[in-house]
């Protein structure tokens, strides 16, 4: 379908809530979004799309055509919008990519000896899968604890392969383990225990206890002290376990507290679990950052990722910000672990200094997750897709003139190569023949010059930048498209345009249309570094050229001018050939009557003797 076509379908759309799914050409489903009213949303894609931001524009451009599933309330479309999102898995949708975040409990039940393990995503292999829990080194913890409770094996051995092949391990000396490498050892002990085990994982606590007691007493009774003992300190350590299974699967907490953080590279969504009052476990997950989305449709995404399959969730949960589908997003929750789950979003007080603290954690991870290098080559990237570059710019010129009279103009060329200053290609220009100061002439000098050197095949310039910027307006720009299509070049230009207070503000197309740059931070501050080092290289030269000419000027040849006369006179007449031609009046009016006498005739002289 056209973009026209595309848009008259949008329009043509019902004003009842539902789901969205985006193709395109090969029928791939690049986005899956839902809607109060599918009209209205669906519509916003196709109109205004400087309004867009890079992403959301990429990605109508791959839009082939679209369909639309009516539903009959919010909650269903939020229903389905997490149904389709989890079984396209669509490029343009934020999804959770990190599988080492959220760990699952998988047990081989097929296998006569079953053992425990952590994976990260549930597979349809006929095995029984818990979770998904917190952290995997605190997953791990529960798994130990779970087999020294019940002394179930540790070790690598293969059962029933390796029974009865070597002597029991050390665990089993020390009372770790039962030692089911025994041959001794009946297999259906260690379903048992496995049963048990299993029992523990679903949140059965009670019941195991209960149990164990049970059996405690019973071998009290027959004076089996020691099988007594041994059950004592098994029921103890499963209490125990109780606790820690609590923290880690986030069953009956009090709260939990979101933060969420977006890096230069990436971001990090961050879950702080509180139980009576304690901060008990952290759990966090870092994904590529997702730049270019609505933050509270980031956030919606995660908590319904990140809370999915939990078979009890806490009774609050706080979040950094309001989302748009808030109300439906509880509900999902609430019917999904069997009570109410409160969504908050706290404003000031205690509550929000929690979610300062958790957005203060998902920082650090970002920070401690992310190279330099990684954020620059993001930076990069981001600036690419601004500029409508199916990449980002790795070498970047930049241009500035600066001028004090038709003798004091020149020229800088900043070069920054993967995001970083590369002095040695740097440049300075001297501009020949002009008349005064004239921007627009003094760059198109410039920029012939400098590619015309490349054209002939100057080592000194020998590399092309990817993209060029100016320092002015879209002026400046077009006089640098002009000399592109006279050399026969084709590079992506733009002008740097500044504030009233002369700060860097946005970039500029030749045509006139401003990018803003200010909403992304590590865009923003490159352009404006690159911006005040090509203004910075450009008057250390000017400055340089005019103490040249003020210490090896002609008029130090003059009887009577000194250091301080000399400076003054530059200053008023900006330049040695206008002081040459200025006329007695002028002269005697800067100098004074007999100074200005003497330097009008020591330059009519000189044209005599010339």
């Amino acid at each position: 379908m056209t973009f026209d076509e595309l848009k008259e379908k949008a329009h043509a759309l019902p004003l009842k809530p539902g789901v969205y799914i985006m193709q395109d050409e090969k029928n791939t489903v690049i986005y899956v979004g839902k809607a109060k009213a599918l009209k209205n949303r669906v519509s916003q894609y196709f109109a205004n799309l400087a309004s867009h931001t890079e992403k959301t524009r990429a990605m109508v451009a791959s839009i082939d055509h679209f369909d639309v599933i009516v539903a009959d309330s919010e909650f269903e479309a939020l229903v389905l919008e997490d149904s389709l999102i989890k079984r396209h898995q669509p490029h343009y949708n934020i999804i959770q990519k990190d599988d080492k975040g959220f760990p699952y409990v998988r047990l081989d039940v097929k296998s006569p000896y079953p053992k425990f393990s952590l994976v990260g995503r549930v597979a349809e292999d006929g095995a029984r899968y818990f979770g998904p829990y917190g952290s995997r080194g605190a997953t791990y913890g529960i798994l130990d604890a779970i087999r020294q409770a019940l002394k179930l094996p540790s070790c690598n051995k293969k059962f029933p392969r390796d029974i009865g092949r070597e002597r029991p391990c050390l665990n089993y000396h020390m009372g770790l383990c039962d030692g089911y490498c025994r041959p001794e050892m009946d297999q259906s002990r260690y379903r048992v225990q496995i049963d048990q085990a299993v029992r523990l994982l679903e949140g059965q606590f009670k019941e195991v206890l209960s149990d164990l007691n049970a059996e405690m007493a019973q071998a009290a009774e027959e004076l089996r002290f020691e099988k007594a003992a041994e059950l004592r300190d098994q029921a103890q350590a499963i209490e125990l376990l109780g606790k820690r299974q609590k923290v880690v699967a986030g069953s009956l907490s009090d709260t939990d507290v979101v933060g969420y953080h977006a890096g230069e590279a990436k971001a990090c969504f961050v879950v702080l679990h509180f139980s009576e009052g304690n901060l008990v476990d952290k759990d966090y997950s870092l994904l590529e950052r997702p730049m270019e989305e609505d933050e509270g449709e980031v956030l919606s995404a995660l908590v319904r990722q990140y809370y999915a399959g939990r078979g009890r969730l806490p009774r609050q949960v706080l979040l950094p910000r309001e989302l748009e589908d808030e109300t439906p997003l509880a509900r999902m929750l609430s019917e999904a672990c069997g009570h109410r789950v409160e969504l908050l979003t706290p404003q000031r007080g205690a509550k929000m200094d929690l979610i300062r603290l958790a957005n203060k954690n998902a920082v650090e991870e970002v920070v401690r997750a992310t190279t330099k290098a990684e954020r620059t080559s993001k930076t990069l990237e981001l600036l690419g897709t601004m500029l409508g570059m199916k990449q980002g710019p790795n070498r970047i010129e930049s241009y500035d003139i600066s001028n004090q009279g038709a003798d004091d103009i020149v020229a800088s060329m900043v070069v920054y190569v993967g995001g970083r200053p590369l002095k040695r290609d740097y440049r300075r220009f001297k501009l020949k023949d002009m008349d005064g100061p004239d921007d627009y002439a003094s760059m198109d000098q410039v920029l012939t010059r400098r590619f015309q050197r490349y054209l002939d095949g100057d080592e000194k310039f020998s590399e092309l930048p990817d993209a060029l910027f100016i320092d002015g307006g879209a002026e400046h720009a077009r006089v640098a498209v002009a000399v592109e299509e006279k050399l026969g070049l084709r590079i992506p230009i733009f002008g740097m345009v500044k504030d009233d207070r002369h700060r860097t503000r946005a970039l500029v197309t030749p045509e006139g249309a401003e990018i803003g740059i200010q909403r992304i931070p590590a865009v923003f501050a490159l352009v404006g570094q690159i911006q005040e080092e090509t203004h910075r290289f450009a008057i250390e030269f000017h400055r340089q050229q005019q103490n040249q000419r003020v210490k090896g000027s002609e008029l130090d040849k003059i009887p009577g001018i000194g250091p301080k006369r000399k400076a003054e006179l530059l200053k008023e007449f900006k330049s040695v050939k206008a002081i040459k031609t200025a006329t007695l009046a002028q002269l005697q009016q800067a100098a004074g009557k007999a100074t200005g006498q003497v330097i009008y005739d020591y330059f009519r002289e000189r044209e005599r003797t010339e």
